[in-house]
């Protein structure tokens, strides 16, 4: 089977990196399935420069955090056709330091990031091993690996993710299919624009710069290609060195 009959379902597809994935995807011949919840005009804004490009794409808008309607949406996906690449994206931060957070905060930041993984990959996995092939994953974030102030739900969402994903590849390795994440540090982006000074930036990272939306999704198109085949069950850094 060639990219170009294979179908990729993106989360959070409308923001910064998860549209620059949707788009790399697209160029290795993926058909690209641009998943937003909030924002469909930025999915669309995606879909159709994919469009312009040449590929094919498609909008599909759901809460990850709601069980019922992401498994109703999946199957309705999977009606149409299989889907053998899942990138789990999707993340919000909503940042204040624990001694001072709510559990709104706490519980909002978990449900998107790793309740979220739950629902969009659990009812791919059997379709997925039938096929005997399979590409997920999960973007994570630096934090994740070194801890960030004010970012213990997000930090705590996110690891899990590396736990899961290294525990999902033992399970499903021997039916074709890798399961791994992607940890960006500090990527450029409406996200990130305002957040630190250029001397903080030299400071924090040893390439003295922030990273791009494409330099993390190269990292993602290569872990769902062929040629990622023997790799599973790692965490990728994406952080010009921060660790």
């Amino acid at each position: 089977m060639t990219n170009d009959s294979r179908r990729v379902l993106v989360t959070g597809g409308s923001g910064d990196i998860g549209g620059a994935i949707c788009v790399a995807l697209a160029r290795d011949g993926w058909q690209v399935i641009v998943h937003a919840n909030a924002h469909r005009e930025r999915a669309e804004a995606v879909a159709t420069r994919i469009s312009d490009g040449g590929g094919t794409a498609e909008i599909a808008t759901f809460d990850l955090t709601d069980a019922a309607a992401t498994r109703a949406a999946v199957d309705g996906l999977l009606q149409a056709s299989q889907i053998q690449a899942l990138v789990h994206n999707a993340g919000v931060h909503d940042d204040a330091p624990l001694a001072g957070m709510a559990e709104a905060q706490w519980r909002r930041v978990i449900d998107v990031s790793l309740n979220g993984f739950f629902h969009v990959a659990q009812p791919l996995l059997l379709p997925m091993a039938r096929a005997r092939f399979g590409r997920i994953v999960a973007v994570s974030s630096v934090a994740a690996t070194l801890g960030n102030r004010g970012q213990v739900n997000y930090a705590a969402a996110k690891s899990a993710l590396h736990g899961a994903a290294k525990s999902l590849a033992r399970e499903m390795a021997s039916r074709n299919i890798t399961v791994n994440v992607v940890a960006p540090g500090i990527i450029e982006g409406r996200s990130t624009e305002t957040l630190f000074t250029p001397d903080q930036i030299k400071a924090m990272i040893p390439a003295a710069r922030t990273g791009t939306p494409a330099e993390v999704a190269g990292v993602v198109a290569f872990l769902c290609s062929e040629v990622a085949s023997y790799v599973n069950g790692q965490v990728i850094g994406v952080n010009g060195g921060m660790g």
